[in-house]
Parts: structure tokens; sequence; C-alpha cells
């Protein structure tokens, strides 16, 4: 049985993600392939920060796979129009508006985001401060990932289509027809997006997103196929 982490959306706190990385590496698992749900800017104060981490570790061939968050493709789509208002969302919300937090990860790039500035100004600096090679890491993540007993997802999936059919929208946005569908899909979907107290393990899922974005810890799970443990300060804990 191959042991797997998983790690939710950190949300721009390069602390937390330095204190998950660390339970990681005392547990007698260390080494496993970890895979991070997606989400790694926005509402935090280091998106840059999270996403040099993790460059890097993948650059330095750690067995880590890092999966296409909304947050994260919002980013992009900023970029290519500032004005953009992402249709999943329920209010007409454009990236940098408080909600999203799409501000404070420009502002890890050094951007000028202080209020009353107009966003074309902010777009122009973006473009200047956020360097290609992480907009392109960003627009390569994988959105899917696979293994015998599970499928890792950011937000989750549409019930009654099968996986190769899958939407990328409902990939990264979807909630209510994934959160309230309570037949078997096969292997446990761990995913995060819907931010919760704590990581929640249900009959078909697992939903790591504990809400690191707004201010909780980020803790991450290990997976013996269908066994799920979260580890925490003191080790782990079955879910």
């Amino acid at each position: 049985m191959q042991p797997i982490y998983a790690i939710g959306d950190i949300h721009g706190q390069l602390e937390r993600l330095h204190e998950a990385l660390a339970m990681i590496a005392r547990d007698e698992h260390a080494g496993a392939p970890i895979v991070f749900l997606g989400d790694y800017v926005d509402r935090g104060p280091d998106a840059r920060g999270v996403i040099d981490l993790l460059m890097q570790g993948q650059a330095e061939g750690k067995p880590w796979v890092c999966l296409m968050g909304n947050h994260d493709r919002y980013l992009l789509r900023f970029l290519e129009n500032p004005r953009y208002k992402d249709p999943n969302v329920s209010r007409p919300l454009i990236w940098t508006d408080p909600p999203l937090g799409g501000a404070k990860t420009l502002a890890s790039y050094g951007v000028d985001v202080s209020e009353g500035r107009a966003i074309e100004d902010i777009h122009a600096d973006a473009l200047e401060a956020i360097p290609q090679a992480h907009r392109d890491w960003i627009a390569g993540l994988p959105r899917l990932h696979e293994t015998d007993e599970h499928i890792f997802v950011h937000a989750g999936l549409r019930p009654g289509v099968l996986l190769n059919y899958q939407k990328e929208d409902d990939l990264v946005w979807i909630r209510g027809p994934f959160l309230d569908w309570r037949g078997a899909w096969g292997r446990l979907v761990v995913h995060g997006h819907t931010a919760l107290d704590v990581p929640m393990l249900y009959p078909n899922r697992l939903n790591m997103d504990g809400g690191a974005g707004y201010g909780r810890p980020l803790y991450p799970a290990l997976l013996l196929g269908r066994d799920a443990f979260l580890l925490g300060p003191m080790g782990r804990v079955r879910l």
C-alpha cells in the first residue's frame, strides 16, 4: 500500500506551509508523494513565497503533485483581463475585490494595491511584477491526480459525469452537487475548496480545506488506502 500525503488550500500562508511540511518530515512515511490541492494564492500574506517553495521542491525532484485551484486560475485570468468576473462566483467580483483576496497576492509581488489606484494601473504593474515562470507554472498545473485508491481534485466532481468528461469549471469550482452527493465514486475523492474548521472524512470523500485562508492551521493528511490520518503537532489522528 503506497502512502501518500495531501495538503489542502494554502492561500498564501507560507509559514503554515512550512509547519505542514515539517509535520510530514517527522512522520514515518516522510518521503512519500505529497499532493497539494490548489489555491496557493489569495487572502494570505505570501503567495509569491508559497509558489517559490513549491516550484523549488519540484525542481529538486521531490515527489510533489500540485493541482490547480480556482484562485490560481483567477490570477491568470486577471492578467489577461483585469476586469474579468468569473461566472462561478456568486457575486460579480473582480479578482482584487476583498472577498477573493487577489490584492494580497499582488502585494506579495510588490505591486502597489493602494485604495483608489486605477485597476488598469495595478494590472500594468502586475504584468511587470509576476515572473513569467510563475505564470507558466500555474498554467501548467494539472486539474486531477489519480491513484488506485484516490482521486485528487481541487473542488470536486460532477455526479453522473465520467472522469474523462469532467469540465474544468467543475473541477476547480463545484460545491453543492458534489458536496451533497452520497453515492460512491469507486475511489476516495480528496479535495479542498470548501472551507471547514478542520479537514473531515466522509464516506465517499475527504475535504482537506481546514480554512488556512481564514487564519486556521494547515494540517496535512496521510492516506493509507482508504484510511486517513490528520497530522498535527502531536502526531497522527485518525479521521
